[in-house]
């Protein structure tokens, strides 16, 4: 049984690089860390949410799972 805590660190960690690679290229595009602070927060906050739902969703559904 795989649980919601392993999903929860599961989409921590995968939050942390991704937060890093968007903030550095926020950074890079517009020449400013603090807009690039700014669309980082903003992006973890919305993909945050958005992917431990889909990871929930799919673990429910058991299309292409093979016993």
């Amino acid at each position: 049984m795989v649980t919601r805590k392993r999903h929860l660190a599961k989409a921590l960690t995968w939050r942390f690089v991704a937060t890093f690679i968007t903030v550095t290229t926020a950074w890079v595009v517009t020449g400013s860390w603090r807009a690039g602070l700014s669309v980082g927060l903003a992006d973890t906050v919305v993909k945050f949410a958005a992917y431990y739902w889909h990871e929930r969703l799919w673990y429910k559904n058991k299309w292409g799972v093979e016993k």
